[in-house]
């Protein structure tokens, strides 16, 4: 269903294109259908006045895990959260002793919850570490794979069972193999031979986590992996490739960064947000090598191996509507290193991959804190649902209005926020930009509030049935007001 409904889309956008440039409009019509569409780059801006783009504020929360097992420790890292129906798993590599990466100390470990803030640490009996198998180990014993193991749920339609969780794992001297689990905690490997191999470390590094799942947008499996690039292949980067079975992937192709600086991006993090899985986002851990905060009076203070205490990172948040590009619309940090000091040294705060929903009203996503140092863990942050970034109106009144845009559904429905004093009057109006009869801006009733999911209406109507496949655009005057999303039903 949901492969044809993209194709769908793509077909009728593109016929209305084709119309209107024979007809002298030459407007790109973009076919929003009745996705949710969420404001992390300009697809849907024509014209902004008074109103700002905003990346938003996450909240810290609870510290949910410590890598305090004896075959876990201050190395552990490299984290996914996997959200499947009533629980919520983690995998992390285990890792007590530095300068180690590849080798048998390193191990899979595995953690869950029903609540996604307490974790328990199951004792699974798969693999015997230091001579007993009481433990939470789910892969062991076959280096270099607990480098960097990273599962997934395949979505993709008709899966069999036992393939229901998927993995890639390797380092450059292994190349890339993959896994399969009907549990997620008992794998084997899929592939006989390395699915990604390349001929330099410069070339694929694979030294950190790689990526994958399966794309609704693009129906094909994507990986994203580390690499290098830049002008003198001096960056951390990721490139990507496809594959339609998970085992036979085409050329890897470069990231673009857009008009973006050069910087290290040391993890991608990329997956389909889960509320509109048509929009892919990153949130990236930025590394910043030589950036040496703490004097080292406060490196002694903390523990932290001094190996890893002379650069720093943060997490930046970067978006993708599919292909090689990457979106860096927001170049300053999504979360800024924070107090205390034992965020402020290397390759902490570093994000786990997945973000999930809380109830009706939020999300969370996960980090980890003070590497290196034998105080590491996870902490989990909250954020609104569909709240990475927004469109933003200050007290001065602002209006924003879309491109052409073609919707099935019969109402509007909006995440927003305002202040007290604050409000969203929303106007329909043609593709010339001409307000339509019962849907301007003086039939608006002004929206306030802190909203989800709130439907639109003007005085003498909320359907909009009738404008349905027709081109439109929307226009939206606002104050003192944040606009998360826009969603037709």
């Amino acid at each position: 269903m949901r492969t044809n409904m993209f194709f769908y889309y793509f077909i009728t956008g593109f016929l209305f294109s084709i119309i209107f440039q024979q007809i002298g409009i030459t407007e790109e019509i973009y076919n929003i259908g009745n996705r949710r569409e969420i404001f992390i780059d300009n697809k849907l801006i024509d014209k902004l006045e008074n109103i700002l783009f905003k990346l938003c504020e996450p909240i810290p929360a609870e510290k949910v895990l410590y890598f305090d097992k004896p075959w876990e420790g201050k190395h552990s890292g490299y984290v996914t959260l996997i959200h499947d129906q009533d629980i919520y798993r983690l995998y992390y590599r285990g890792l007590p002793v530095s300068k180690a990466d590849g080798s048998n100390a390193e191990v899979t470990c595995y953690a869950e919850s029903t609540d996604g803030i307490h974790f328990t640490k199951p004792s699974l009996g798969l693999f015997e570490i230091a001579g007993s198998k009481d433990n939470n180990v789910i892969l062991a014993n076959d280096p270099p794979f607990s480098h960097n193991f990273a599962p997934f749920i395949d979505e993709k339609p008709n899966i069999p069972k036992e393939e229901r969780y998927k993995a890639v794992a390797g380092t450059f001297d292994s190349g890339l193999y993959t896994f399969v689990s009907p549990d997620g905690i008992r794998w084997r490997k899929l592939s006989e031979k390395p699915i990604l191999k390349g001929a330099s470390w410069k070339e694929f590094a694979f030294d950190s986590q790689n990526v994958v799942f399966w794309s609704i947008l693009e129906q094909k499996y994507i990986l994203y992996f580390r690499t290098w690039n830049g002008p003198n292949q001096e960056y951390r980067w990721v490139s990507r490739t496809t594959s339609s079975d998970f085992l036979n992937w085409e050329k890897p192709v470069v990231m673009d960064k857009g008009n973006a600086p050069w910087e290290h991006i040391y993890t991608n993090q990329t997956i389909p947000y889960f509320n509109a899985p048509h929009i892919y986002v990153s949130l990236s851990a930025r590394f910043v090598p030589g950036c040496k905060v703490l004097s080292d009076e406060e490196i002694q203070s903390i523990g932290v191996e001094k190996d890893y205490s002379h650069d720093c990172s943060d997490v930046i948040f970067m978006s993708s509507r599919g292909g090689n590009l990457y979106n860096r619309f927001f170049l300053n940090a999504f979360l800024k290193p924070e107090y205390p000091i034992e965020n402020w040294v290397s390759r902490t705060n570093y994000p786990v991959r997945g973000i999930v929903p809380v109830g009706d009203y939020q999300m969370a996503f996960y980090i980890q804190k003070n590497y290196a140092q034998d105080t590491a863990y996870i902490q989990r942050y909250l954020l609104r649902l569909d709240g990475f970034s927004c469109l933003s109106a200050g007290y001065t009144e602002g209006i924003f209005t879309t491109v052409p845009i073609i919707f099935k559904g019969n109402n509007l429905f909006l995440n927003f926020a305002t202040s007290a004093v604050g409000y969203v009057n929303v106007e329909v109006q043609d593709i010339s930009g001409k307000p339509l009869s019962g849907y301007e801006f003086d039939n608006s009733i002004p929206l306030k509030g802190n909203r989800i999911n709130f439907k639109v209406s003007w005085n003498s109507t909320d359907n909009l049935s009738s404008l349905q496949e027709t081109p439109i655009r929307l226009s939206f005057k606002m104050k003192d007001a944040d606009l998360y999303t826009i969603q037709f039903k």
